[in-house]
C-alpha cells in the first residue's frame, strides 16, 4: 500500500511539472518590451496614476488604489490567520 502511494505521488509531481513546463512556452521572453504588461499596463499606470488616484507617489497609487482589492484580500487572510492563532494559543482562565 505504501509503495502505491509513493508511485501515485511521483506521477502527480511529474505531471504537474510537465504541465508547468508546457505552460511557460506561451510566456513572453524575459524583459520583452513588446509584452502585454510592458506595452499596455505599465504605460497606463505611469501616465495616469497620479492624475486618477490623487496620490503623489506612483508606487503607492498602484498598491493602494489599483491593487486595493488584492491587498484587502491578503490583509483579510493574514488577519483571519492571526485571530485563529490567538484563539488556538490563548490560555483559558481557570485554576492555577
Amino acid at each position: 500500500m505504501k509503495n502505491w502511494f509513493k508511485l501515485i505521488s511521483w506521477v502527480a509531481v511529474i505531471m504537474t511539472g510537465a504541465l508547468l513546463i508546457y505552460g511557460i512556452h506561451d510566456m513572453p521572453a524575459w524583459g520583452d518590451p513588446d509584452s502585454p504588461a510592458n506595452a499596455h499596463v505599465s504605460p497606463r499606470y505611469i501616465l495616469e496614476a497620479t492624475e486618477k488616484t490623487a496620490t503623489p507617489n506612483i508606487v503607492s497609487a498602484v498598491l493602494a488604489d489599483y491593487r486595493g482589492y488584492d491587498t484587502l484580500g491578503e490583509t483579510t487572510v493574514i488577519f483571519t490567520a492571526a485571530i485563529s492563532c490567538l484563539f488556538l494559543l490563548r490560555r483559558r482562565g481557570g485554576k492555577k
